[in-house]
């Protein structure tokens, strides 16, 4: 049983025909049922009244003799009423009351006395009689070892001042009325059954024509070509379907937009170490073919600086694909202002390179309350610091020698922030939503800088941030030595409650 369910446990039509099929059945019995009990009342009263009438033509028949004794002179009709026919047994008996009581009305039948007019002794009486005169009592007794069907009459009779009464029983064997109910009951049950095949074909087929569209669904999916990302029609679906389409359109459209990013990542990528590595190759060319010692050191050693900045450009373009996944980032608590101050401490070697002045900005200095405004939130530690460490390392690229980079982190509302400034050449405002744009350096706004960086410095620094549900907004940084001002890049995050 365990195994049957795990097997269709996922299929629609199975769980259709399990929750139609059983109802229809109950149906089908409980309609079965009701005409039945019908049946049984229509049977019931068809041969009660059957059995009334020789009941009435006998009550009908007992007159006054002349001495005021009381005679019965059934008419022929009813004699032929109450003859016996095979299976349908009749008994009657009329008979005198002689036990002197005012009114049959409502009285106990079993203790009244009396006389036989006409009839078979011994005839089982009602328990009571009718409250009224003429009124029939129906009840089932046992006659002779033969279930039996009576009726019971009671009538008071008057002549010249002499009252009389009288009670006509008349009975029938049920065996022929049980015939009827079971005949009419079997044809009940075959009629019934042929409506059970037919319905449950009818669910079945319908069933199956409600699915066609997901199989037909089904087959056009499987058919298609591994490259084929167009969506699916949605206007040869029922409605109820037209939600799953549109589902499946949107992953559809949704692995489109991935596959394009890999396909432009890997494109870029391959056209950013192309360049490099021909550079390299045409320099080792040359330092094998100059005979010079001193020539050929200086081109080793630009070899070695290239071999550098394309280690760099893997390094960035594996961070940015790491990055640009559609995972979900480890969540822990992390504190901006540590992981910030590491940053600065792990750039202070390079800022001095270039004769620049890398420093940390505690912005909770002076604050009484200095735990409960610590940036705090909630994303991957690593990733948060790899998106901070571009931000410092694209400050120390592109603000030029001598400049001063300032980084601080703080809580402003909501929200915990972590801000790279520097004093050099800046950025026009213009242009600084391309510079989230892979391989994009700001065009001539800063070539000024000379600064070597590959243009993903700030797409990788973005696409961590987003990755632990925050961003970067880049603004005026500090007054610049040369005039205008520098940049400023901002990183903002939702903010966290301190861990307990």
């Amino acid at each position: 049983m365990a195994l049957l369910t795990q097997k269709y446990r996922g299929s629609i039509r199975f769980w259709l025909l399990v929750m139609l099929i059983p109802g229809v059945v109950t149906l089908l019995i409980v309609d079965g049922r009701s005409d039945y009990q019908a049946l049984n009342i229509v049977t019931q009263e068809v041969y009660d009244s059957a059995l009334l009438e020789p009941a009435k033509v006998l009550e009908n028949s007992v007159e006054f003799n002349s001495d005021g004794t009381l005679r019965i002179d059934p008419p022929f009709y009813a004699q032929v009423m109450l003859e016996s026919r095979a299976g349908n047994r009749k008994y009657f008996r009329v008979e005198e009351v002689v036990s002197g009581t005012s009114s049959l009305a409502g009285s106990s039948a079993q203790h009244l006395e009396g006389k036989v007019l006409l009839g078979m002794q011994g005839l089982p009486r009602p328990p009571t009689l009718a409250d009224n005169e003429g009124m029939p009592v129906f009840y089932n007794a046992m006659y002779r070892n033969d279930e039996v069907r009576m009726v019971a009459l009671w009538r008071d009779l008057y002549y010249e001042g002499v009252h009389r009464q009288v009670i006509v029983l008349v009975g029938e064997s049920i065996d022929l009325r049980l015939r009827t109910q079971q005949h009419a009951w079997r044809e009940g049950l075959f009629r019934d059954g042929r409506m059970l095949i037919l319905a449950a074909l009818l669910v079945w087929f319908s069933v199956q024509l409600a699915l066609r569209p997901l199989s037909e669904l089904r087959r056009e999916i499987r058919a298609r070509d591994v490259d084929n990302l167009l969506p699916l029609d949605e206007n040869h679906v029922p409605r109820e379907v037209v939600p799953l389409v549109k589902a499946i359109n949107h992953h559809i459209d949704l692995y489109r937009q991935v596959l394009d990013k890999q396909a432009r990542f890997l494109a870029d990528a391959s056209h950013q170490l192309r360049t490099p590595l021909a550079i390299m190759r045409t320099q080792a060319q040359y330092a094998r073919r100059e005979p010079d010692i001193v020539r050929m050191r200086e081109t080793l050693v630009a070899i070695i600086r290239q071999l550098g900045q394309t280690s760099r450009l893997t390094e960035q373009l594996l961070s940015l694909a790491h990055a640009s996944r559609n995972d979900i980032a480890p969540q822990a608590q992390v504190d901006l202002n540590t992981l910030a101050r590491e940053v600065v401490l792990l750039y202070l070697p390079l800022a001095r390179e270039k004769h620049q002045d890398l420093g940390w900005a505690d912005s909770s200095e002076g604050d009484n309350d200095v735990q409960a405004h610590r940036p705090w939130v909630l994303g991957s530690d690593a990733e948060i610091h790899e998106s901070i460490a571009n931000l410092v390392h694209n400050a120390i690229n592109h603000s030029g020698n001598g400049s001063t980079i300032t980084v601080s982190a703080g809580v402003t509302d909501d929200r915990a922030w972590v801000s790279v400034r520097d004093n050099g050449v800046g950025l026009d405002p213009s242009l600084r939503e391309s510079v989230f744009i892979r391989f994009d350096r700001g065009g001539t706004a800063r070539k000024g800088s000379r600064g070597s960086g590959s243009g993903l410095g700030l797409a990788i620094a973005l696409a961590y941030a987003e990755r632990n549900r925050g961003t970067i907004v880049l603004k005026d940084g500090d007054p610049s030595l040369h005039g205008g001002v520098g940049l400023c890049a901002v990183l903002q995050m939702p903010r966290s409650s301190a861990p307990a």
